[in-house]
């Protein structure tokens, strides 16, 4: 019998599905579906889009595959790094925004470069209200500028800003700035003595003290509204855990009678000090609406102080004096605080006093600074009076000025 006069292409038997053969065995040219003719749709044309259709699928499957991984990725840490880098290449905009620092890493790490050589630092609080040009920390920061042996202790200084005005202002003046924002709390504006806001700020400066001992570091904690004239640590006890400045010192530092202020002290790292600070903060609950201050004499009597065994001790005014109770020798002072008194004015007035008055001690030759020819101008618009009322009585402040008019005259 004679053969079609057409050429078919033969497939070879090896090899089940090649490009001419795409199902497996030759179709039968008589079927109604293949060959070269018939009712049906070419072989050619339907494998071209049954190719299509898979490579489509085949697209889909691995996209869907390659977005699960990813997104498995960051619900698992430990996934392959092949899913990590998947995440990428589909969210490359991820690595622009690295997470937040943590808070208290961010914060040993200031700590740790502010140290001395024993992890000892000294800290001081900030609000916007003491941080503007040409108040409150300007002095102070000058005080140790102008102090005997005190430039270097500027190094170990931390600044806390309670703000972020304070901070801004911090980043400009200082080189250890650390920023403690509460939420909820707005401590930008002056804190009068004992309003509510006061009183907030001061047990929110407890908790974090007790924080900086948990870190490992000792501290010499300061108002910024005191001038440091002399090096305190040759004054401080080597056996304490717990040293406090007095408003009113009764004569021995081991007296728990004595009148403490909260605004300077010196306290070591150990389990005794951290337990007393945890114990002195959650006092705030038993003694609702107390400052700091006042807690703290309530419970240096209590048997838990002992238990514990933490050691306290108070410093003596005249190393450590204030406005409330003045050093008396300015050969033996180390820190003058701008204590009892109310009001930014007034505080800034007998501030830059003190600082006149240390400035003219210095100048003097060795012979009449023995004999202690100057004695503090201080307190002048500062007075205990003026603690015991929220306005500053307006007949003492134009009695302060008569009288600095005429010792100017």
């Amino acid at each position: 019998m004679a053969l079609p006069r057409f050429h078919r292409r033969r497939c070879p038997p090896p090899t089940p599905l090649s490009a001419c053969c795409p199902f497996g065995a030759p179709r039968d040219p008589s079927s109604p579906t293949g060959g070269g003719g018939g009712g049906g749709m070419s072989l050619p044309r339907a494998s071209k889009l049954t190719r299509r259709a898979a490579f489509l699928f085949t697209l889909l499957t691995l996209s869907v595959l390659m977005l699960y991984a990813a997104t498995d990725s960051i619900r698992f840490p430990s996934a392959s790094s092949i899913s990590a880098s998947a995440f990428v290449r589909i969210f490359p905009s991820y690595l622009n925004y690295p997470p937040p620092p943590d808070p208290m890493e961010h914060l040993e790490e200031i700590l740790r470069n502010a140290s001395m050589g024993n992890k000892t630092v000294i800290l001081t609080t900030l609000n916007d209200a003491w941080a503007s040009t040409n108040s409150v920390v300007d002095l102070f920061l000058k005080s140790f500028m102008l102090g005997e042996g005190t430039r270097w202790l500027l190094d170990h200084l931390v600044i806390i800003a309670l703000d972020e005005k304070a901070y801004n202002r911090c980043q400009v003046i200082h080189k250890h700035c650390f920023s403690l924002v509460t939420e909820d709390v707005d401590f930008q504006q002056e804190a009068y003595f004992m309003t509510p806001n006061y009183v907030k700020m001061m047990w929110r400066r407890i908790d974090f003290l007790r924080s900086v001992l948990e870190l490992g570091y000792s501290f010499v904690f300061t108002d910024s509204d005191i001038m440091w004239f002399r090096d305190p640590f040759q004054r401080f006890f080597p056996d304490a855990d717990f040293q406090i400045a007095c408003d009113h010192f009764v004569g021995s530092p081991d007296d728990l009678h004595n009148f403490p202020n909260g605004g300077f002290n010196y306290v070591k790292s150990n389990n005794r000090s951290i337990a007393f600070y945890k114990f002195w903060y959650a006092s705030h609950e038993t003694y609702p609406g107390y400052h700091d201050q006042d807690v703290f004499n309530k419970i240096k009597f209590d048997p838990f102080i002992s238990d514990i065994g933490l050691k306290i001790r108070f410093l003596n005014t005249a190393y450590f004096g204030g406005l409330c109770e003045p050093s008396k020798d300015l050969n033996l002072v180390c820190t003058m605080h701008a204590n009892c008194c109310y009001g930014m004015d007034s505080k800034l007035h007998d501030l830059k006093l003190m600082l006149q008055d240390w400035r003219a001690f210095t100048y003097l030759p060795p012979d009449l600074k023995n004999e202690s020819v100057i004695s503090w101008r201080v307190p002048r618009n500062c007075s205990l009076n003026s603690l015991r009322r929220f306005d500053p009585p307006p007949e003492v402040v134009i009695v302060d000025q008569e009288e600095e008019q005429e010792e100017e005259n």
